[in-house]
């Protein structure tokens, strides 16, 4: 199945997979093996009888990634495998929940999925649909890192406790996580906004190409610019085009709701329709929210051939 975009997240009623009063929870057992993938450290099988415990009490602490998959579906293991590999790479910033739609169709239901696979993340209880379809490991990355950041932008910044054992790394395997970049990162966790900021920038100060300290600069300063969003900043937008202040913010607003198509359109939109200094600002606006989608996204390579025609 091709991938797809979700509506906004609120749309899904999980109130069907809350556990009952009384009723036991059904856990499956911790590590087990997930189905179509191999098992890991921040993997669990999950069904109806225990959504809520092992999905929407957990969500509170640490993302959790919802993975709909069926045996029947094509591609699907090899999507589970790709999740389950960086499940145990992103050591507990989520955690993966598989959920067999065929064993558990009512969980199919609740997400109103019609055909699979679908990834989707819960935090704090909410859904926040990711994709459909089966993606590689650098998209399905890229949509990681998006949650992650939406994630610290709500102040879920706690990670997940492993589930299952943690494998040792072998005697010449490299570290999973680069130290270069752990400043920043502690601070992201710790919801140090301002910290992982100046730690960005100490990087590509020392490395100005650094493209992985480049993103990361861009996606903790999209999360300070949308932290407080004026009520009437969509109003403000649709009622005056050039109003750049207001048309750079609501493009941050929806590239954070998972919206990119639209931030990126209207963003070539102002800049169409401005000149001078505010459309160079936009244009630079607009490369910084590239940077947060990632170089190598469909998305970004045909917004940036839009750009270059609406600049020429």
């Amino acid at each position: 199945m091709s991938q797809s975009n979700f509506s906004r997240p609120g749309a899904i009623d999980l109130s069907s997979l809350r556990k009952p009063a009384g009723a036991p929870g059904g856990a499956s057992a911790p590590g087990a093996p997930a189905g179509g993938g191999a098992g890991g450290a921040y993997v669990l099988n999950v069904t109806e009888a225990n959504f809520q415990t092992d999905v929407i009490e957990r969500s509170i602490q640490a993302p959790v990634v919802v993975e709909l998959w069926s045996p029947r579906a094509q591609g699907a293991s090899e999507l589970g495998a790709v999740l389950t590999k960086l499940s145990t790479e992103y050591a507990g910033k989520f955690l993966l929940a598989r959920v067999d739609v065929d064993a558990s169709p009512q969980v199919a239901q609740a997400f109103g999925v019609q055909g699979v696979p679908v990834v989707i993340a819960i935090l704090r209880g909410q859904p926040v649909p990711l994709f459909q379809g089966v993606l590689g490991e650098p998209e399905v990355r890229q949509y990681l890192d998006q949650l992650l950041t939406v994630a610290v932008a709500n102040g879920i910044t706690g990670r997940a406790e492993p589930v299952g054992p943690v494998a040792e790394p072998a005697e010449d395997e490299e570290p999973a996580a680069n130290p270069r970049y752990e400043k920043a990162e502690d601070a992201v966790g710790s919801g140090d906004l301002d910290g992982a900021i100046a730690a960005y920038e100490e990087l590509l100060k020392e490395t100005p190409n650094d493209a992985e300290a480049k993103s990361g600069l861009a996606r903790v300063q999209l999360v300070k610019r949308t932290q407080d969003v004026p009520a009437d900043v969509r109003t403000r937008a649709a009622d005056n085009p050039t109003d750049v202040e207001a048309q750079m913010l609501v493009a941050d607003v929806d590239l954070m709701g998972g919206h990119i198509d639209d931030a990126f359109s209207r963003l070539i939109s102002t800049i169409q329709a401005t000149a001078g200094d505010e459309r160079n600002a936009v244009r630079l606006h607009l490369l910084e929210l590239f940077e947060v989608v990632g170089a190598d996204d469909d998305r970004v390579m045909k917004a940036r051939r839009r750009l270059m025609a609406a600049l020429f």
